[in-house]
């Protein structure tokens, strides 16, 4: 009987964070399924089909500038020894921690007509007006794709490495025996054994392009996502901005069905043992150095020359950026990263304690529930966030009104708004390192406690936690990252006159004066290694 009620407690702890957390984005559909609006009409007649058409022209250009990337530096990596092969294995995931906004301001601003670049050409050729000479112009559509596919390429380039060093060696050394070339069994040996995992990487790109909000909005851009910001921030109309969000449900639905597809019928007969760790080919002469310096070329372009520059923006400009204004948006962004991280812990331990517990089919519905806010870019997110808080606080509003009570916005004008959406957005993430930690504890353990007449709650404080203590810190440092370079949410979520680290750099970039934000924006950058790090410890320790 006690068994029984316990079992009964975790499982309505369970099910309560993952309705919660599953409720925006209920209630986003619903919303967006309901009666037509006359703002949705007038966009629907107008720009809304070139917004959409500029969206899947912006997620398709990514996707094939990070193919051109990625593959290459993949193969290179995994596939071939040259010099710097060691350091360009983990140098080339750097890229990852710059916010494409200020990748973009920083090119922008070299490439501009008042920048050194045009300064310096003009000096050398002798021209004195845009009429003597053209030079492309950085804040288009294709720029953004630049800008984008610099950041994001790195997706594809870890999981397409890790793919290939996973394949047997003796597949490719087959098709050398039967006359292939290199490039030949590239084209028809590796790449078909990782379609899988290479439509997975595209999958995450294509979601993460279209959550994009700063690059397209700082490049005049018209994309969905600015479609939703501008909708509610223009218009003032909840209902169209949840309705433009229902399309971009769709498109992150048909990424996800695409990847799964793919992964259906994705069979892999013969594996290694462990991961390859010698290299296939080893480049001699002009193919080895030719090999270096392309690693060189992506990843100074899309990490050393921006942050040098951000450096020397916040060393020019110290006086400025190092100030006040600093110190108060740290600590704001400080403060909110760890509300969420402690919050998003808290909830993964228990949902995933009651999967470890309970013997019943649907145990791990509460998680899934819980996690489908990751998929969400953050400009929905917040739109699917406003909907059940104005609806909470016009029912509170309308049960005071008796009274001489006025609450007014008391849960969607407050932190509690941006705390709950990044509770959302970033609980996946706290779910799957804390359930990958449960899965290395022996179940032994818990019967073993129990044995000694430990209940369940004294199960996970006395013995899971200790165990998962370096699981939970992972996680916890995960999310806390992604808390304080989330953007767009934060712009729409956040009380008045509450600014983080992130909108308080991109109100600078949109000022065309990020050099009086570089310090902000260096440490964001910064934050944003640390991850990096840990991932490339992990993996030295795999292999």
């Amino acid at each position: 009987m006690q068994v029984s009620f316990s079992l009964s407690k975790w499982q309505v702890f369970a099910w309560l964070i993952g309705i919660c957390l599953s409720a925006p984005l209920a209630f986003l559909i619903f919303e967006s399924l309901q009666g037509d609006s006359e703002v949705f009409t007038h966009l629907w007649n107008t720009v809304l089909w070139d917004y959409t058409f500029n969206t899947l022209l912006l997620i398709l250009g990514v996707i094939a500038l990070s193919c051109v990337i990625a593959l290459p530096l993949g193969w290179l990596t995994a596939y071939c020894q040259f010099p710097g092969r060691k350091v360009f294995e983990w140098a080339l995931m750097l890229p990852l921690a710059m916010p494409t906004y200020i990748i973009a301001y920083i090119y922008t601003d070299l490439f501009d007509y008042a920048g050194p670049v045009q300064v310096t050409l003009r000096e050398w050729f002798g021209w004195h007006s845009p009429d003597d000479y053209w030079f492309f112009d950085i804040r288009t559509l294709p720029g953004a794709i630049v800008m984008i596919a610099l950041v994001l390429y790195p997706y594809l380039y870890l999981i397409f490495k890790t793919a290939l060093r996973e394949q047997s060696f003796k597949l490719v050394q087959a098709s050398q025996l039967m006359g292939m070339s290199p490039l030949q069994s590239f084209f028809k040996v590796s790449l078909p054994l990782a379609r899988g995992a290479i439509v997975a990487a595209l999958a995450l790109i294509s979601m993460e392009t279209m959550a994009d909000f700063a690059t397209v909005h700082y490049f005049a851009v018209s994309t969905l996502t600015t479609a939703v910001y501008d909708t509610w921030l223009g218009y003032y109309s909840l209902t169209a901005a949840a309705k433009i969000s229902g399309i971009m449900l769709l498109f992150l639905f048909v990424s996800l069905m695409l990847e799964r597809l793919s992964r259906k019928n994705d069979t892999l007969h013969e594996r290694q043992s462990s991961v390859n760790e010698t290299a296939l080919y080893q480049l001699q002469g002009k193919s080895a150095w030719g090999a270096t310096a392309y690693c060189v070329l992506i990843l100074m372009i899309a990490f050393v020359l921006p942050v040098s520059i951000l450096g020397g923006y916040a060393i020019d400009y110290f006086d400025e950026a190092w100030n006040s204004q600093f110190f108060l948006y740290a600590w704001q962004s400080l403060k909110i990263s760890l509300w969420v991280s402690a919050i998003a812990i808290l909830f993964s331990v228990l949902v995933v304690f009651y999967q470890r517990i309970s013997e019943g089919k649907r145990k791990s519905v509460p998680g899934r529930f819980a996690s489908t806010g990751y998929a969400l870019p953050g400009t929905v997110l917040a739109i699917a966030v406003l909907l059940p808080l104005t609806l909470l606080d016009t029912k509170l509003n309308e049960w005071f009104a008796e009274t001489s009570v006025e609450p007014g916005l008391l849960l969607s004008g407050s932190l509690f708004a941006m705390v709950f959406a990044y509770v959302v957005r970033f609980y996946a993430i706290a779910h799957g390192a804390v359930e990958a930690s449960y899965v290395r504890i022996s179940p032994s353990l818990d019967m073993a406690s129990q044995s000694m007449g430990k209940g369940f709650l004294q199960t996970l404080t006395l013995v899971h936690f200790p165990l998962l203590r370096r699981g939970i810190l992972t996680a916890a440092l995960l999310v806390f990252i992604e808390c304080m370079k989330e953007l767009p949410a934060a712009l729409l979520l956040r009380p008045f006159n509450f600014e983080t680290l992130a909108t308080h750099v991109f109100q600078y970039v949109s000022d065309e004066q990020l050099e009086l934000a570089s310090v902000s924006a260096l440490f964001i950058v910064l934050v944003g290694l640390i991850p990096l790090y840990f991932v490339n410890r992990s993996m030295e320790q795999h292999n």
